[in-house]
């Protein structure tokens, strides 16, 4: 009995086979074709749920660097012009020169009024020299007179003429030291302007600040240039990225963190960097106008900070520029 039911069982089973072999290339893709997606999909969400806790990464990034604005100190035309667009300088280098003949001219007036004070000068010590000594004499002769107009000797007149040749020596003394005050002020004046002047007129004469590309030319040879102006700029060649994570993506980041750098323009390619330092305010607090939260109408909304990444290779062969996009991926465990 135990051996029929075990034949009719291997029977049914051979039964369930041949149909199965004989259903339809169809049936069976429909069958296997979901399953294979629900397990793909299932790794892949393991996968990356396991790769958000280990890796932190933005699309809110940008490769920043040091724009430094050339603008002349003194205005006039220019007349000369030693640079083209993107074009590399070294620090030093002259660049552009403004037409100094106005600020010779300016210089020289002011050494001639300078050298005409110090003349003046000397003429206003001797004089003070000279009414010193009148007014040494002036006080003798006052005090001569006064003990002879005591002891009855001489009149009251002389001695009335000696008081008043004593104040005058004295206003003449005090005249010739204001004078002599004067000059000396005037003169330090006049120093002060000659090196304002020396000044300016090194000022028609710019120089590269640093080693860098020249981008944003606005000038022309032949322009008339006013102080401050914005003539160009130079973009040295270092380079970083201000990444702008969510606040919810900071927890365990920290500085020294490897960082993988993706940059737009080089898609093929992930750059090595690592956590630099992290602002210590969100991007809307240090904004020109930050929000004012007190207020009845108040949405919460994520903020984000600014997390300065640098490179650790040397990225000089490629052209990376401030603006450029970057998505930057830190390791944060």
């Amino acid at each position: 009995m135990d051996e029929n039911k075990a034949e009719n069982i291997k029977d049914v089973l051979e039964e369930y086979e041949e149909e199965e072999d004989t259903r339809p290339e169809y049936m069976k893709k429909r069958v296997l074709v979901p399953s294979v997606t629900a397990i793909i999909f299932l790794i892949c969400g393991i996968f990356y749920s396991i790769h958000t806790v280990y890796y932190k990464s933005t699309d809110d990034a940008f490769i920043e660097g040091h724009v430094i604005t050339v603008a002349p100190r003194v205005s006039g035309p220019v007349l000369k012009l030693n640079i083209e667009d993107n074009q590399e300088v070294k620090k030093g280098d002259f660049l552009l020169e403004i037409d100094p003949n106005d600020y010779q001219a300016k210089l020289k007036e002011t050494k001639a009024k300078l050298e005409e004070a110090k003349a003046s000068l000397i003429s206003s010590e001797n004089q003070v020299v000279r009414t010193m000594s009148d007014l040494d004499f002036a006080e003798a002769d006052y005090d001569r007179y006064t003990k002879m107009y005591a002891k009855g000797i001489t009149s009251k007149q002389d001695y009335d003429s000696s008081l008043n040749k004593l104040t005058s020596a004295r206003s003449n003394n005090k005249s010739a030291q204001a004078k002599y005050d004067e000059i000396t002020a005037s003169i330090k004046k006049l120093e002060a302007e000659v090196e304002q002047e020396e000044l300016n007129l090194s000022y028609t004469k710019i120089y590269a600040p640093s080693d860098g590309r020249i981008t944003n030319r606005t000038v022309e040879q032949g322009n008339y240039v006013q102080t401050a102006q914005p003539l160009f700029a130079i973009v040295p060649e270092k380079m970083w990225v201000v990444a702008n994570f969510k606040e919810t993506q900071l927890a365990n980041m920290k500085k020294g963190q490897p960082v993988k750098i993706k940059i737009d323009t080089y898609g093929g390619k992930k750059f090595k960097g690592e956590v630099d330092s992290i602002q210590r305010s969100t991007g809307a607090r240090a904004s020109l106008f930050p929000p004012e939260n007190a207020v009845g109408s108040y949405v919460k909304i994520v903020q984000r900070v600014p997390v300065k990444i640098i490179f650790t290779e040397d990225i000089s062969e490629y052209n990376i520029v401030p603006g450029m996009s970057v998505v930057p991926e830190v390791k944060v465990k």
